[in-house]
């Protein structure tokens, strides 16, 4: 009875993360399209975004530091840039090529060239021991990543620069999420928790995506009225407290994608993203007005066949881990 109260609570609080996760997920993305249309510059946007989430999470630390009384961890030069900057990097490079794809495609396609990152994930948590090796894990990928194929296919306005951008940000998000996970999860760095970890992670990810904003938009926004050549102040200010409603919602998204990862893996959170876009996909046929053949709902029940597969291949797992460690409790106690 008590191990039932246990597992039900560890799934409520799966959910919760998810939950929490998916509304700075599915708000950032309407958030990113409808800012593109007007303000044409993802990489400062993303560097804008980087920067609040630094301020944000050295606030948070400094208040929990004074709540607990208890020093936050600073890592070392060596452990810094050797194990935290792949990571940046990384996630620098994938989160600037998504917002960057945002000028030339749909959402709809978007979603659909990133769901190729659970592919990705798989294949890197497979090649460094992150995930046991099991062929129904792999049927769980190819059938949520054929479905959610299916649910786009024929919805979208194809656009090959656009494309190529999504689907190299999908492998940077494998590499990124299989990273992470390995840095959250080792416990001599001291990063379990999410407002530490980005701490660090934000002045690199700086670094990393300013060389490819100063010469893809530095001399372009230098020149716009909507910043720096503005003749009125309403322009600017405008700008900035779009870019930091933004902010929030970048903070609020890593801040739950962190979370979740620590909490579960690098694989979970692929997997709920995935449900995540088909829940965007549908908001946005509701909203937008996108149509739906019955080729797309086809691919939606497919998607969902290969999500509840999941779940219960978790909840198995989780049942058979608590059984071994009963039995071994009950071998030292007799």
């Amino acid at each position: 009875m008590a191990y039932l109260v246990q597992f039900i609570c560890r799934g409520l609080r799966v959910i919760g993360l998810v939950l929490f996760y998916y509304v700075f997920s599915i708000g950032i993305t309407f958030y990113n399209k409808w800012l593109m249309k007007d303000f044409h510059y993802p990489l400062f946007m993303t560097l804008v975004h980087i920067i609040m989430i630094f301020c944000l999470s050295t606030l948070t630390r400094s208040i929990l530091q004074w709540w607990t009384g208890k020093p936050r961890v600073v890592l070392n030069w060596t452990d810094y840039l050797t194990k935290v900057a792949p990571t940046a990097l990384a996630t620098a490079l994938d989160i600037g090529l998504s917002n960057w794809s945002f000028l030339f495609i749909t959402i709809s396609l978007y979603t659909m060239t990133k769901t190729s990152a659970v592919l990705f994930i798989l294949f890197f948590s497979l090649l460094l021991k992150l995930e046991e090796p099991n062929p129904l894990l792999i049927l769980v990928v190819l059938l949520i990543s054929g479905g959610l194929f299916m649910f786009t296919f024929q919805s979208t306005q194809f656009n090959l620069e656009g494309f190529l951008m999504v689907l190299m940000a999908a492998f940077l998000g494998g590499i990124r999420w299989t990273f992470t996970q390995i840095l959250m999860q080792k416990a001599e760095l001291g990063l379990q928790n999410p407002v530490d970890a980005l701490y660090h992670l934000q002045p690199l990810m700086f670094l990393s995506l300013f060389p490819l904003y100063q010469y893809n938009e530095g001399l372009s926004l230098s020149t716009t009225e909507k910043l720096f050549r503005a003749t009125e102040l309403a322009p600017p200010r405008h700008s900035f407290l779009i870019l930091s409603f933004g902010g929030l919602l970048a903070f609020g998204l890593s801040f739950s994608e962190f979370l979740l990862v620590s909490r579960t893996s690098s694989l979970t959170l692929s997997i709920a993203g995935i449900f995540k876009e088909v829940s965007t996909l549908l908001l946005a046929a509701s909203v937008m007005g996108d149509s739906m053949s019955l080729l797309n709902w086809l691919g939606f029940a497919v998607c969902l066949c290969g999500i509840s597969l999941h779940v219960g291949l978790k909840a198995l797992n989780s049942k058979q881990v608590g059984a071994k460690t009963w039995l071994r409790v009950r071998s030292l106690n007799p």
